[in-house]
């Protein structure tokens, strides 16, 4: 029986383990890596998915704060989702559908920030509301394919047209 747990309840070594099979021993050269760099997890929206049964790590779905910087010098706060890790055996399964779902459930109704993702655009467009559209004229630290750069806001939050994704530095 699958359930979802804080990830901070994991250990880290069996979550690197998971992250090595899901995207290979070079997945620290990734973009997204460059993007929340020094940052440290955010553990109340970090959750494994785990087999109880056989106290076994399925899947985990980490995030982190990080800022859209305008033009200005802005910087605008957002959550960055992912990685979101299935190990092989077990996709296909809903596991990560299942981990996505309990994520939004955690974000606070009444004060959303918009969450943004590097992924498969018609997946995450489908099941939960992620659209490239918005993002165009946004820059990574690194590089990426502008459809996979997804973001997730209410519609009451204005976000910049331009602007460079990187860590949530005060």
């Amino acid at each position: 029986m699958t359930t979802i747990i804080p990830l901070a309840e994991i250990d880290p070594q069996l979550v690197d383990a998971l992250l090595d099979s899901a995207f290979g021993e070079d997945r620290h050269d990734r973009t997204a890596y460059k993007v929340r760099e020094g940052m440290d997890m955010l553990e109340g929206l970090s959750l494994a998915a785990v087999d109880q049964d056989k106290h076994e790590l399925l899947g985990s779905i980490q995030c982190w704060p990080i800022a859209l910087t305008d033009e200005q010098g802005k910087m605008h706060p957002m959550i960055m989702v992912g990685p979101v890790a299935v190990y092989p055996d077990f996709q296909r399964e809903g596991i990560g559908r299942a981990m996505m779902t309990a994520l939004l459930n955690e974000i606070q109704p009444e004060a959303p920030l918009p969450l943004v993702l590097i992924g498969d655009p018609e997946y995450y467009e489908r099941f939960f509301d992620f659209t490239a559209e918005g993002t165009r004229g946004w820059t990574l630290p690194g590089p990426w394919e502008p459809s996979r750069l997804l973001v997730r806001s209410g519609k009451n939050i204005p976000l910049p047209k331009t602007g460079t994704l990187g860590p949530w530095k005060r």
